[in-house]
Formats: structure tokens, sequence, C-alpha cells
């Protein structure tokens, strides 16, 4: 065991040093710093090089953790980066974006034991943004070309890992996708002051650059059928995401001001891109934002870049039973974030036909469910009003309507694509799906894990497809 290791006991956890709230709020940038080198080095050697590594198990990509931060402290930091990127296709930005806190950084050792977790976050961002730097992120390793094609519906993070994974086998891959630019949701749907864009952009032209096709623009189903792309390709993936919102139901919902929240943040991130966009922005607006997850942190976070008057988060539970990250709930606080716990929407009033306020429900909690949250229930007689100009629905997302795609395809009752659960296969033979449109909206590692773990049963299939081809 090397000496650098193991030093959690005199050295505390610390993240990047974060830029004051009140001039962040002014602007999308990146709210945290970069470490410097000597920092990275010390946060790394806090790991316990444990024998069982519970931030490997944790971790949906099962990343080799503890070898990288020991690496990391050794000041081999090429070595470092190389075994991080082993396991993963972006591990920048899941070092941006990943909910450590819920995954590897939540489940590590020293932070059971009250020390403080490593900081894997930090340090793996530190890592790749070096690795960029420094030029240690090569071109693709096309081993060798083959003739058979891949089609890839989706261009966010399952879609571009399995292309990367399928094109470094040498298959010809051509990723569609309706949108002007590729990266799905690390694009569209998280804001700029968590991910800025050019850190998609370079993984995207790195893609391209190794050979890789990009058709935008494109929605399967409409400008190209299903079944042309079945002649097309010896192969499709769907890694479509999910993108249908769940809206409110109550009386008054279809007020002017009352929107979903992807829409409202994909017209944010094109303005950062220089696009014009028509949908109003939150400045000089009362904003309610009712949803408890990421994506709400999200949308409360922009508003206030956006200049609201005011920015209101209802959700129906409490803190401790809030979806989303911790980290991202302590910078909305931080930025001026007024949260309404135990709150839930009863009906929209509106002037003119405008969204003027919001009918609240005081909650309170009951008895913990099969998964643990605990269950909740109105109070009577406390109702009150919330000022609103702005109302933004972050109540999660749901699929579209795939049979519109291809009505063979067998769904869940959820209407998420069946798929096999380690080949990915659904339904129609040679075509395979993975991410969001299999397992319902969830975390982009979960997403890049299963792209890459359909690649591998696509890249069997296409193997078996040759030869066959090759014994007629």
């Amino acid at each position: 065991m090397t000496n650098k290791m193991l030093k959690f006991v005199d050295i505390d956890a610390k993240m990047p040093d974060k830029r004051e709230a009140d001039k962040r709020r002014t602007d999308f940038s990146e709210i945290y710093g970069e470490f410097l080198k000597e920092k990275a080095n010390e946060q790394a050697s806090r790991c316990s090089q444990c024998g069982v590594p519970f931030c490997i198990s944790a971790c949906p990509l099962q990343n080799n953790i503890p070898d990288w931060l020991m690496l990391t402290a050794e000041g081999e930091l090429e070595s470092a980066y190389n075994t991080s990127a082993a396991t993963n296709n972006m591990p920048e930005i899941c070092g941006r974006i990943c909910p450590q806190d819920r995954l590897c950084e939540g489940s590590c050792v020293i932070e059971q034991s009250g020390h403080g977790t490593v900081t894997i976050g930090a340090v793996e961002k530190y890592l790749t943004d070096t690795a960029w730097e420094e030029g240690w992120v090569k071109p693709l390793n096309v081993l060798e070309e083959r003739a058979l094609s891949v089609g890839i519906i989706g261009a966010g993070p399952a879609g571009l890992a399995a292309a990367e994974m399928l094109r470094e086998q040498g298959w010809q891959v051509t990723i569609y996708d309706r949108h002007d630019r590729a990266g799905g949701l690390l694009v569209y749907g998280i804001p700029n002051f968590k991910l800025e864009k050019t850190i998609v952009e370079r993984r995207v032209k790195r893609l391209e650059d190794g050979g890789i096709t990009f058709v935008l623009n494109t929605d399967i189903g409409k400008d190209i059928s299903f079944a042309d792309l079945q002649t097309k390709h010896q192969a499709i993936l769907l890694s479509t995401g999910v993108y249908n919102a769940r809206n409110l139901a109550i009386p008054g919902c279809g007020a002017d001001g009352v929107i979903e929240a992807l829409p409202y943040l994909i017209a944010s991130n094109k303005r950062g891109l220089g696009d014009t966009v028509k949908m109003e922005t939150a400045k000089d607006k009362h904003v309610v934002v009712i949803g408890g997850g990421d994506t709400a942190m999200d949308c409360v976070r922009t508003a206030i870049r956006e200049g609201a008057k005011s920015v209101s988060c209802m959700y129906r539970r409490d803190e401790t039973n809030m979806p989303g990250s911790v980290r991202e709930t302590k910078n909305a606080k931080e930025e001026g974030v007024h949260f309404e716990w135990l709150a839930a929407p009863k009906s929209i009033h509106d002037k003119n036909g405008k969204v003027s306020a919001v009918r609240t429900a005081r909650m309170r909690l009951g008895q913990r469910d099969a998964s643990g949250r605990q269950s909740f229930s109105t109070v009577e007689g406390a109702d009150f009003d919330m000022q609103a100009d702005l109302v933004i629905q972050a109540l999660g997302f749901t699929p579209e309507d795939m049979h519109i795609l291809a009505p063979e395809l067998t769904l869940t009752r959820w209407k998420t694509v069946k798929a096999h659960p380690t080949r990915f296969e659904t339904s129609i033979e040679g075509v395979y799906a993975a991410g969001d449109i299999v397992r319902g909206a969830s975390l982009v590692v979960w997403a890049i894990k299963e792209g890459r773990d359909a690649a591998m049963a696509m890249h069997k299939y296409l193997s078996a497809q040759v030869l066959t081809l090759a014994a007629e």
C-alpha cells in the first residue's frame, strides 16, 4: 500500500472553490472552479483504499475509483485519466452532473465513518479536463473497418456512448436526432451553470472525427420512416429518452404562464447557444416551480439567473424526502430560492387568463411506503396562496408513444420499450433499446452504462450476421 493514501484522518474533505452566490446568480457560467494539481492530489490521497470499495458498487458504470484516486495522489495523472476513461465515455460530464452524494460519494466508507467523503466527482472532472488540455484524450481507436452499419435514434448520452463503442469495433455508425445539435439533454436540458456546452461539443466532435455520421433535424417516423431505417442499417438502437411531461391536472392549469420545465430549459439553453427564442423568460416575474427533483432545481436556478423577482420551489413532501440532489438544493438556497416544503398545488388563479397565484394545500407526512419514502395527506383548512406570474411544472417525464415509430414494438405497462435486461434486444429482430426509453427517466450515468452494454450486445449480433453472410 502506498504511503500517499489513507490521509482522511489528517486532511479534511474539500470541494473546489465555489463562486459567491451573489456573483454566480447573475450569469450562466459553471459555479465550481478547478482543483489545482496539488489540491487534487491531496484530496485523492484521502481515499482509504478499502478492501470492499462501496464507491465502485454504487457507481452504475462500476468505475475503478480507488485505483484512479491512488494514481492521482501519486501524480500519475495520465494513467489516472486512462483508468477513469476505460469504463466511462464521458468522465468530465459525469464529474459535473452526477449526483455523487447519492452514488459514489454517498457510499464512501470514510463518509460513513464521519470523516467526510472523498470528493470523487471533482477529482474526476479535474482529471479529464486536464487530459483534454494535455492532449491525452486520443482519437477513436477503430480496430478494423467493418461493412455493416448501425442506426442510432437519439443523440443523447446513451446513443453517444453506444456509438463510440460500436465505431471502435469498426462498424459504420449513423446517429439520428430531431434537434439541430447532438447531445440530447446534455445540450438542451442541463443548464450551463452545471455543464457548459463546449464540454459536450468537444465530445461530439471527437465522434465525428472518428467517422460517426450525425443526421440532425431529422425526426424518425416523420422525416424518415422506421422501415426505411431498417432497410438501410443492419442493426438499430433506440435511445430516444423520455420527453413527455407529466402535467398538473388541477383547475386553472391551462392559464397563460403555466408552462412545462423542458421547453423552458431548452429555450434558456438555446439562448445561451446564441439562438433566437420566442419563449418569455422569468425576468421580473414571481416564479413558482412545482416539483422536487433535479429538473426542478435546474428550473429554479435558471429563473434566478434570468432576473426573476422571486423564485419558489413547491414540493409536497419535506426536504428529507426530496428526490433531487442535496448539493443542488443547497446551491439553490444559496442563490436565493425559497422552498415551500409540504405544499401541493390545488388550483391556479388567473387575471384575464394570465396566472396570478397558485392555491396551495398544506401537507403532512404519514407512514413510509415500500421504498422508504413517507406518504402524505392534506391538512384541512390550511390552504394558502403563492403569488405567481410564471408557474413551471417539473413533475417528471414519461415516454412518447413508441408505437407511432414502430407498431410492432412491445412496450411495458409504463409505455417504455421492453428490452432484455442484459442483451437489450427488443421484440423486433436487430432492434435494441437503451437508456431512459427502457428504464424511464433516470440519470445520465445510467444512460451511458446502458449505451455501452447495448453496444457490446449489438457487436455480437453484427458479428454473427457477418458470419452468416460469409456462409451464404
